[in-house]
């Protein structure tokens, strides 16, 4: 009812325009699927308690604007609509939308405040082994089969394959002679996919066929003689988490561990709300990402569609995880905006003891490209800026000594360790250095401390929507769709929170008189103006 009253609704049938063909039958109105999608993350309701609820429940038809005797709509076209949510970045688009709805109502405004955390989502899927992932691609890959080319298990299926692939696999971390499991439900697996190679050339096979084909790469190999062999992390190279698949059902959800406490199999939700002091904090982001993606890497295409949606913010308060050289200096660069956030310490073997020379003992020229040591030693190299393997990570100049210069010193046992070379100093380029020095040097202040303190508030909305929208766990399969569910829990959080609210200071518009009233107005006729004077 808040929505109606003091937004109109979200969104309107035109903003939809471009995600329906000109041609064929009429759909429904996509601003009311729209706003009964949301609706359901505000309840959490099921598809089939919200087409009940569109059909009885006098809120829902009031928040869509409909007539009171509408029958509303089968259940089935909830899943349609959220299958077309789910393209592209529809999904982003619908969060444009009802931001700016909020924007043009003067309930959000850019150059405030804001601050991002990230948290674990777990995909929709069964946490299995290696030896149960391989049997269930196996079973899962055959079900796909029976359902669309059932002609092709002729001549393939026995009585074994019946027991072992004919309900879903349960074998625990123990199974019973665990090496005569891989090795069958691997014979089994070349056995089907060059089987459908021969028999089926002429027909297209689904994600689970294409899964399983991927996940008997990354768990078997061959050797020299031709034999199937269980890949190990000795001898068959095991594949990094981010490249592996850990459900023939989902494949697109990832295995990742976050130091030595949670470990998971799913994704990453990155939440962005605002922060001022003034004012509600409204949700003006959500980014979902693989597990194995790095924080860092997330910002830029936050401030991206932060600038798209006209609410970029005058301060970005961040934990560590996202601060990053280059990007705090893009940041600033391309939005003007100051990214606040812990910046890793120095990861030199002097400064995590804080004894003998670190980097910031040495004095820098960048204009006659020298480095000069503590003892008064001038570098005679200077190489780079050379890129690092991490894509967040700052370019790297060295500085190198020499061994004539470095044995003799007497300080030389508080410089390096080493008896075979020379020191050498690593330090990013000129631009990049003065910012780092800039913001560790801030960092320090009591002032900074005070501003970066508001960062903590943002836990509440992670387990606002953790553990009051369910978003924990995924509802649906797949990165995209785990992508439009956190749109939508977005959404409905902003809802909740702004529906909360206490009215605003304007009255509200008085009812226009009726047409008898008008006449005994016009003809100076008295009439009660309220029902509480009828009894004077």
């Amino acid at each position: 009812m808040w929505v109606r009253d003091r937004l109109d609704g979200l969104w309107r049938d035109e903003d939809f325009a471009d995600w329906y063909p000109r041609d064929g039958r009429p759909g429904l109105s996509p601003a009311q699927l729209a706003t009964v999608c949301v609706l359901q993350f505000v309840l959490g309701l099921s598809d089939r308690q919200a087409a009940e609820a569109v059909r009885c429940r006098i809120d829902f038809k009031y928040a869509m604007a409909i007539e009171l005797d509408d029958p509303g709509f089968h259940h089935s076209v909830l899943a349609d609509f959220r299958d077309r949510l789910a393209e592209g970045d529809r999904a982003d688009r619908l969060l444009d939308l009802a931001l700016t709805r909020l924007k043009e109502a003067g309930l959000v405004r850019e150059r405030t405040t804001q601050r991002t955390d990230s948290t674990h989502v777990l995909a929709a899927v069964r946490d299995l082994t290696r030896l149960e992932l391989i049997t269930e691609a196996v079973r899962a890959a055959l079900e796909e089969i029976a359902s669309s080319a059932v002609h092709l298990l002729d001549g393939l299926v026995d009585e074994d394959w019946g027991r072992r692939y004919g309900r879903p696999v349960r074998l625990g971390k123990n199974p019973t002679r665990p090496k005569t499991r891989i090795l069958v439900t691997g014979d089994d697996a070349v056995r089907l996919l060059e089987h459908l190679y021969r028999h089926g050339a002429d027909h297209a096979f689904g994600p689970r066929v294409q899964a399983l084909r991927q996940i008997m790469v990354q768990n078997y190999y061959r050797d020299t003689a031709g034999r199937l062999l269980w890949r190990t992390d000795d001898d068959g190279e095991l594949p990094p988490s981010s490249q592996r698949i850990v459900s023939p059902y989902d494949t697109s959800a990832r295995y990742a561990r976050h130091g030595h406490i949670i470990s998971w199999k799913g994704f990453c939700a990155h939440l962005t709300e605002t922060c001022a002091s003034a004012g509600p904090n409204v949700i003006t982001d959500v980014a979902t990402t693989a597990a194995t993606t790095h924080d860092s890497q997330v910002l830029p295409g936050i401030h991206t569609r932060l600038a798209r949606r006209g609410l970029l913010p005058a301060e970005h308060l961040v934990d560590a995880g996202y601060t990053s050289l280059p990007h705090l200096e893009q940041a600033a660069r391309e939005h003007q905006v100051t990214v606040s956030g812990p910046l890793r310490c120095n990861p030199t073997r002097q400064h995590r003891r804080g004894e003998g020379y670190g980097r910031d003992d040495f004095h820098i020229d960048f204009d006659r490209r020298q480095v000069t040591c503590p003892q008064g030693q001038v570098s005679r190299g200077w190489h780079g800026p050379y890129p690092t393997s991490s894509p967040t990570a700052a370019p790297l100049i060295v500085a190198r000594f020499t061994k004539g210069q470095c044995q003799p010193c007497p300080a030389r046992t508080q410089c390096t360790t080493s008896r075979e070379s020379a020191r050498n100093v690593g330090f990013p380029p000129r631009e990049l250095r003065d910012l780092q020095l800039r913001v560790r040097t801030e960092q320090q202040t009591p002032e900074w401390k005070t501003r970066y303190a508001v960062r903590s508030g943002v836990e509440g909305t992670v387990n606002e929507f953790a553990h009051g929208h369910g978003m924990r766990r995924c509802r649906y399969r797949g990165q995209d769709k785990a992508h439009l569910q956190h749109v939508l829990t977005a959404i409905a959080v902003n809802i909740e929170r702004l529906s909360g609210l206490p009215p605003t200071a304007e009255a509200p518009p008085p009812r226009q008189p009726t047409a008898f009233q008008n006449y005994l107005d016009k003809h100076k006729i008295y009439r009660p103006k309220s029902w509480r004077t009828l009894g004077s």
